[in-house]
């Protein structure tokens, strides 16, 4: 029920206070793990997630959100897994793997943590890793415009943002990636959401048009 009303919550200001465009809401599966993999603008992300995704999201966040006075609670209500970045926290990656065993549906940036850019920065293996070892769907999804709404609202307008939900990824993973295996699906994830997103927001991956995206199936 907290869930249910904090999400109720966040549309509602999403309504009022941002003009929202989603697309791909059918792409999420009812059912079965799945990992929501996003790009990573800004903070306003997870709750807008939270409104996009129509399954009960868990979402990892940094540590250092733990105890902040408005963002802790937000992703309380998401089941958040906190996760200290900059280091392999098993103690997490344990909780997700639990999560997605159990069926759940887990929000999962594979960047890593918020680009300081604004554009896509190199992929880490987190999201692979985790699908290769619960079985778990990887559905990759495209934010833009999240990075701008802060100033929007600074300067009483509404902010303008768009979040499209592409189709799973359909691949058999091994179940044990080792190595230069989880880079290859990795970069093969990474160039997927650069090719969702437009050119001024592929960041590293600015090659995808002419390179493709794809390279594993």
């Amino acid at each position: 029920m907290y869930y249910r009303l904090v999400r109720w919550i966040v549309a509602l200001l999403a309504r009022i206070l941002i003009r929202l465009e989603i697309v791909g809401r059918e792409n999420v599966p009812r059912e079965g793990p799945c990992i929501i993999a996003p790009n990573h603008l800004s903070w306003f992300d997870s709750p807008l997630l939270l409104v996009a995704v129509p399954r009960h999201i868990t979402v990892l966040a940094a540590s250092k959100y733990r105890h902040h006075l408005i963002f802790a609670p937000l992703l309380a209500s998401m089941g958040a897994i906190w996760i200290r970045r900059g280091e392999v926290d098993r103690e997490a990656l344990g909780k997700a793997l639990e999560v997605l065993r159990a069926g759940g549906c887990l929000g999962l940036a594979p960047e890593g943590t918020r680009s300081k850019t604004g554009t896509l920065q190199k992929g880490k293996t987190g999201a692979v890793y985790l699908a290769s070892r619960s079985g778990a769907t990887i559905v990759p999804v495209a934010i833009t415009g999240t990075e701008k709404i802060g100033y929007a609202l600074r300067h009483l307008r509404r902010g303008k943002a768009r979040i499209e939900i592409g189709k799973p990824l359909e691949w058999t993973l091994p179940e044990r990636l080792r190595g230069h295996q989880l880079e290859e699906y990795t970069e093969a994830l990474m160039r997927r959401l650069a090719a969702m997103l437009p050119p001024e927001y592929r960041g590293v991956y600015a090659d995808v048009e002419t390179q493709g995206f794809g390279g594993v199936s």
